[in-house]
């Protein structure tokens, strides 16, 4: 077994005999107002403020729902005004929006837009899957968009739905027989299917198959249509933010949601993040580094089976996020199970990615990360090399769950956050969930799983990648949490993939606020 080397903040945790010996990784600070780096994000708005101090005046809310679920968004944006404490020491206290972020959340909308209820519900009982999400989607999607048009301007459009659109408009949701409405579908599945890649003249037609186009999932289907646009929207659950409002048999409420502090920081700082302000950043990032997030999903849809859709997830030294969309492909390979780029296509991903990063930072970066789940081949690697300047040095890593390593903890809790493995000079291991000193607790209920983290191509040592992997956990700008299990270049990469495949979507780059 390699003996892990001691760097600085990196303790070696004394092994006993044939046990390993293990780094415990020092916690990354995130950067708030005034210049101040903490650990926990709840703890440096609540302190400090906002890294972005003064770049937007206040979040400016439009609304769509149905009538009673507007009603509840304002019920909860009032509450949000005041602090929120649950009086757990694992859930730090919100102070208010005003008072974490420096700005007032609008208690008017720029928009308020109410849903016929009725029509909401007949489209949920509709048959088909494609024409019911896609009918409740137009439900949203139309007025968002002829709104967007207007002089007036709203930062955040919140998307509040019933939990029926949710449980009636997912991939596998299925209307009961008895619930179904008529719904004439003017022409066959299977021809709507072969129009989605071979239009044809008649315009009416192709209009028809439409609904084929899109996932049938509201969700991915309504960001889907609506980056174009460039809308930040966020979408809620009326049960989400007034759980007390559905209550079962016995007086408790249906769904189990979150903590009400819990619920106010996620949505509040996602809130605040797509109005364009960032909430925080990392602390010690070095500059003229980038890291890639490599995304493949698979599209099933149309006559060209085995087909996907290519994108990336770049995350900047400055805490922005892009999103690219590659050429789509056979890049799926059934033999191996994995995704794999030609050169060409790797060659224009990369140069994509350099040329956005150029026209912010005024020159290409000095280190670019690249992140997937499989080992890059032989071909990708070139289309990369080739595809970046000579000053950039490129670094291909592998990260996945590890499946042949746990650390179970001699004690009462479970092993720390932080703590690494180094198998070798190109190979470790990282737990980025564990116990958390500052909350006292695990956030989880099984044994925190490590992650595998395998440079796999070019030249970087071990220990700085780990040290990145876990930093990119304190990234995800969608919920406010001490961290997440994986790096944020591959936390959203499902999500993201499933919005590149779930329609016709352009391939500029674009805003990570917009995909999540």
């Amino acid at each position: 077994m390699t003996s892990s080397k001691a760097i600085p903040g990196c303790p070696v945790v004394a092994p006993a005999r044939n046990c390993l010996p293990l780094l415990k990784l020092p916690e990354p600070k995130l950067l708030f107002g005034y210049s101040q780096a903490l650990e926990d994000p709840r703890d440096g708005l609540t302190l400090f403020g906002p890294l972005d101090e003064g770049k937007i005046f206040g979040i400016r809310p439009a609304v769509i729902g149905t009538t009673a679920g507007i009603r509840r968004f304002w019920r909860w944006v009032d509450q949000v005004q005041r602090p929120i404490d649950d009086g757990k020491m694992s859930r730090p206290p919100f102070p208010g929006f005003e008072a974490a972020f420096n700005v007032p959340f609008g208690q008017q909308a720029v928009f308020e837009i109410s849903v016929d209820e009725e029509e909401l519900t007949a489209a949920c009982h509709i048959g088909d899957a494609h024409q019911r999400v896609h009918r409740v989607v137009q439900l949203y999607a139309q007025p968002i968009r002829a709104a967007v048009r207007d002089e007036a301007k709203a930062d955040v459009w919140f998307v509040i739905i019933p939990d029926e659109v949710y449980v009636s408009c997912r991939p596998e949701s299925v209307v009961p027989k008895e619930a179904r409405t008529a719904f004439e579908i003017p022409i066959s599945r299977r021809f709507s299917r072969r129009l989605v890649v071979e239009p044809v003249m008649f315009e009416e037609l192709n209009e028809d198959a439409r609904p084929y186009r899109y996932q049938a999932h509201f969700h991915n289907q309504l960001k889907a249509i609506l980056l174009d646009a460039e809308t930040p929207t966020q979408i809620i659950r009326e049960s989400t933010i007034a759980p007390g409002d559905f209550l079962n048999q016995m007086g408790y409420p249906r769904r189990k949601v979150g903590f009400p502090s819990e619920i106010a920081w996620n949505l509040c700082t996602t809130a605040f993040y797509k109005s364009g302000a960032r909430p925080w950043k990392l602390a010690e990032i070095r500059p003229g580094v980038c890291y890639l997030g490599i995304v493949f999903k698979r599209d099933d849809s149309g006559v060209r089976g085995g087909w996907s859709s290519c994108g990336a997830q770049m995350f900047l030294d400055s805490g922005d996020g892009l999103v690219f969309k590659g050429t789509g492909g056979p890049w799926y390979s059934a033999a191996t199970n994995t995704y794999h780029l030609d050169e060409d296509a790797a060659r224009r991903l990369i140069r994509a990615a350099i040329d956005e990063y150029t026209s912010r930072a005024g020159g290409p970066p000095d280190e670019l990360f690249v992140h997937g789940k499989a080992r890059f081949d032989d071909a990708e690697w070139r289309g990369f090399r080739s595809g970046a300047p000579p000053s950039t040095r490129i670094v291909g890593v592998r990260i996945r769950l590890a499946e042949d390593l746990r650390i179970f903890g001699g004690g009462r809790h479970a092993v720390l956050r932080g703590l690494a493995y180094v198998r070798d000079e190109r190979t470790g291991f990282l737990w980025a969930n564990g116990f958390i000193p500052r909350l006292r607790t695990y956030p989880g209920r099984e044994v925190p799983r490590g992650l595998l983290v395998d440079v796999c191509r070019g030249h970087a040592d071990i220990r700085v990648v780990l040290s990145d992997v876990l930093a990119l956990t304190k990234l995800n700008y969608n919920a406010c949490i001490y961290g997440d299990g994986q790096p944020v270049t591959l936390g959203f990469a499902d999500a993201v993939g499933e919005i590149l495949t779930a329609g016709p979507v352009s391939g500029a780059p674009l805003p990570f606020k917009l995909y999540i």
